[in-house]
């Protein structure tokens, strides 16, 4: 990896001596398909690019990761490769003041998901292509410049096997055997995009009439594996498409500039999405093969709505260098909540935002390798880790704030401003504070300097005096505070709400104020003399961006009151609060669990319960004292059937709580009821036990030697497929069995035979939560593998080894010295392969922490 990182400095030096004209771009992918040589399948790729240099003599180089280069010409003249190809640079000196260099190379199929990836469906067969790129990945399939300010236009044709399809950014056709696709708009590297095979594909169309009288026509399309077609719902993705097109054509007053928009569904997918102009590219898990919840197609709309935001926020205008890449991810993430609420069925998608989007980002923020949203990117790895909780979730969180500051009008006016100034061009953070500046009226570069490039999260925490006869409210007021570590206090936008019972028992806020919170305490004079409250939310609505804390007299109506709150937003917001004390070791982790397993039941937000499930479990495994989590998980287990049992047949409490069951089952007649739900001897009147959820079923019990090899092999043959693949090999590494374990291990960190999502299954299932001192034995052997392993494999798949096996389920002291004393040790090591171990270190040490305030808890 370290000779293919590309730094800032050379980026921009790069930049300042180069423009560029345009790409022409030939891909031979007819070796995709066949059997091959036995050696790693290359495809031919020729490329032709046309810049000009500022300063003509000058030297500099073109980005290509390829296994061989057959000839390089420069301006006509012939370079021989051996000489100026090392694997990664292709070194270019004398330049002209115009430049045409044309490059032939031999580049490698991926089975990482990163450049040309390649899958095999093992249903029937058939080879599937696509391209995957960001942040610097379209040179393992093209010779270009890879870095975002050096924007050019592109025209690709593509040789393909018989019978295929071939899409990239631009319409195509095919013709004489090549399909050849229309010249692109400028736009930057990472968003070129080919996607290959006998996909299967719909289509649609979009139209819209502007007030000026001109027609936009929009060709509509949506992809995936032929395997998946029967559980393909195209129309839902098609009515989210157009109505995001219209949500954004009503609000950002710059037409759709890129022709038609097509969305493929692909394979082996390492993001979520990815929003290559015309060619937007999901995982193909948003195909959904059984019965999911709302949440998951409240997700699903989300991503597209965000991918959907970016072709103005990022496509269109895109940021110099990887430093600003939250103006265009921040951005989408606001926006793809911002228009799920304002243009589609998902009317309470902020809940969501609330209570799941925020919790990663106060994760990531109280990391120790939180950054500012305006991040230091020194380099390619740097950015590569930067797609995170801060740049996406916080960033997205700051612009709601903004939004609150500045007006909805004045942001979406700036945002108008932007991409009218800025079309097809690159920025940084000055020029959207320029515009925001000239539509708000307020000094942006205050708000920037505390929101956007300072870290850490502000708690706020309401403190109340009430009258001597104590029925009224004397003051309140809202102290916040920060981290030593990020002393900052902000300028906070809040609602603070006041909350008591009604006579009917329902948990009601009868009081709101809007106010500004400076400083370490902020008086809210409005309250005063308003009747004594049973609970203070002080950052009712999610307007800002904080850990909200709560007073005694709050605390203590939550522990019993917590499900009689009717709001939903305000009730998603208090189980956050109540994660987040949890989290910092403030809150034992027997308490958190003990309000889901008291009022989880009563919820009706389906997204905020299968977010509870997946904190109360992290509180078990992670944060319950060792001695009680065999307690813990019976009265999980106990609690989960409970509500299983008495959910409405049929629906999607039933669901998640069935799925939440298989999840914390582990007693005797807990593996019996999942066993007898599987072969059909016991039912749960309503619940269909559909292929995905009999694998939901199998891994729990493959994991505690209830399912041999024998029961997942006969699985499989129900189920052969490449979904049912993957669960397969996730359920068979998650045998109780020392050799299981070695033979896992060996295959993720000893071979690169895995493809992507073979690796991110097998890793998934060899650290069970239950399975301990099975694992034990490799927390030595991780420490000494991971710096060979981030030398030797992608990126993307160095990532998932060195954050999936982490010894976290070692957690006792000794594991945290052993991290820190690698730390010491490799102090020379990658700097972004330091921030995944540093990263997972801290994790470590607030689950240790957790454990000891939960311990404390005992005998209570």
């Amino acid at each position: 990896m370290p000779g293919e990182n590309l730094s800032r400095e050379e980026a921009r030096e790069r930049a300042a001596l180069l423009s560029v004209d345009g790409y022409d771009v030939s891909l031979d992918l007819r070796s995709a398909v066949g059997d091959g040589d036995g050696e790693p399948r290359t495809f031919r790729s020729v490329t032709t690019i046309r810049f000009r240099c500022s300063e003509p003599g000058a030297t500099t180089f073109a980005d290509l990761v390829a296994p061989g280069v057959t000839a390089v010409s420069l301006n006509g003249k012939d370079l021989d490769p051996g000489e100026v190809f090392d694997g990664a640079r292709i070194a270019l000196e004398d330049l002209a003041a115009e430049n045409e260099l044309v490059v032939d190379a031999r580049c490698a199929y991926s089975r990482t998901g990163e450049g040309m990836h390649r899958f095999v469906d093992p249903e029937d067969g058939e080879v599937y292509l696509y391209t995957q790129y960001e942040p610097a990945d379209a040179r393992r399939v093209f010779a270009n410049f890879e870095q975002p300010d050096l924007k050019a236009t592109y025209r690709f044709e593509v040789r393909a096997p018989e019978g295929w399809t071939v899409w990239s950014n631009g319409a195509g056709e095919l013709t004489d055997g090549v399909w050849r696709f229309a010249e692109t708009k400028p736009i930057s590297t990472y968003i070129t995009c080919v996607v290959a095979g006998p996909y299967h594909y719909v289509t649609d169309s979009y139209a819209r009439t502007f007030a000026d009288g001109t027609r936009l026509e929009i060709p509509l399309g949506a992809m995936c594996r032929k395997g998946l077609a029967p559980h393909f719902d195209a129309d839902d993705v098609f009515l989210v498409t157009k109505q995001g097109l219209d949500f954004f054509h009503d609000h950002f007053d710059y037409p759709y500039p890129f022709g038609k928009y097509d969305q493929a569904f692909v394979p082996e997918y390492n993001l979520g999405a990815m929003e290559n102009p015309g060619l937007v590219t999901f995982r193909e898990e948003y195909i959904f093969r059984g019965k999911v919840t709302q949440a998951s197609y409240e997700a699903r709309a989300n991503v597209i709505l965000h991918e959907m935001a970016h072709m103005w926020f990022g496509d269109l205008v895109t940021m110099e260098w990887w430093d600003d890449l939250w103006l265009k991810e921040s951005f989408a993430d606001f926006m793809g909540t911002f228009a799920n609420v304002g243009a589609t069925r998902f009317r309470d998608a902020w809940i969501t935002f609330a209570n799941r989007r925020k919790a990663w980002a106060y994760r990531a923020d109280q990391l120790p390798s939180t950054h500012p949203v305006t991040a230091d990117i020194r380099d390619l790895e740097d950015a590569k880790l930067n797609f995170d909780g801060i740049t996406y979730a916080k960033g997205a969180s700051v612009l709601k704030q903004l939004v609150a500051y500045a007006g909805q009008d004045a942001f979406l006016e700036g945002a108008r401003r932007y991409f009218k100034r800025n079309a097809y061009g690159n920025t940084r953070l000055g020029d959207l504070l320029t515009v925001l500046a000239e539509t708000s009226g307020r000094d942006m570069s205050a708000w920037a300097g505390a929101w956007l490039q300072t870290a850490g999260v502000n708690s706020l925490t309401p403190q109340v005096l009430l009258d001597t006869e104590g029925g009224r409210i004397a003051e309140l007021a809202v102290l916040q505070e920060a981290p030593q570590t990020h002393p900052e206090l902000r300028p906070h936008r809040i609602a603070v709400g006041l909350y008591r019972r009604t006579p009917q028992g329902a948990l009601e806020r009868y009081a709101r104020v809007e106010t500004d919170v400076h400083g370490a305490r902020t008086v809210v004079a409005e309250l005063a003399g308003a009747q004594a409250p049973e609970l203070v939310l002080v950052n009712d609505d999610d307007l800002t961006y904080c850990k909200v804390r709560f007073d005694e007299t709050s605390l203590a109506t939550l522990r019993e009151h917590l499900g009689a709150l009717s709001d939903p937003l305000a009730r998603a917001l208090c189980w956050s609060a109540l994660w987040n004390l949890t989290r910092d070791g403030l809150l034992p982790a027997r308490d958190f669990i003990g309000h889901v397993l008291r009022f989880a039941g009563r919820e009706s937000d389906i997204g905020v319960l299968q977010m509870l499930h997946a904190w109360a479990n992290t509180a078990l495994v992670h944060y319950a004292a060792p001695a009680w989590r065999e307690t813990g998980g019976e009265l999980l287990a106990e609690g989960a059937l409970r509500e299983l049992r008495a959910a409405d047949p049929g629906s999607e409490q039933q669901l998640a709580w069935a799925r939440f069951f298989a999840e914390v089952a582990s007693a005797g007649p807990d593996l019996a009821l999942l066993k007898e739900l599987l072969d059909g001897t016991t039912a749960i009147d309503g619940l269909e036990v559909d292929q995905e959820l009999r694998w939901a079923f199998l891994e729990p019990l493959a994991a505690h030697g209830a399912a041999d090899e024998a029961v997942l092999a006969a699985e499989l043959s129900r189920d052969d497929t490449a979904s049912g693949k993957r669960h397969q090999v996730r359920c068979l590494s998650a045998r109780p069995s020392a050799a299981v374990k070695a033979q896992a291990w060996a295959q993720v960190v000893e071979s690169d035979a895995l493809s992507n999502a073979l690796v991110e299954a097998t890793i998934t299932g060899f650290g069970q939560p239950s399975q301990r001192e099975l694992t034990a034995p490799y927390a030595g052997q991780y420490f000494a593998a991971i710096e060979r392993i981030w030398r030797e494999r992608s990126i993307q798949i160095g990532m998932d080894v060195v954050r999936g096996l982490f010894p976290a389920l070692q957690d006792r002291p000794e594991t945290l010295e052993a991290a820190d004393a690698w730390l010491r040790e490799h102090r020379d090591a990658a700097p972004a392969l330091r921030r995944l171990v540093l990263e997972a270190r801290d994790d470590l040490a607030r689950a240790l922490r957790a454990q000891e305030c939960d311990a404390a808890a005992q005998g209570r």
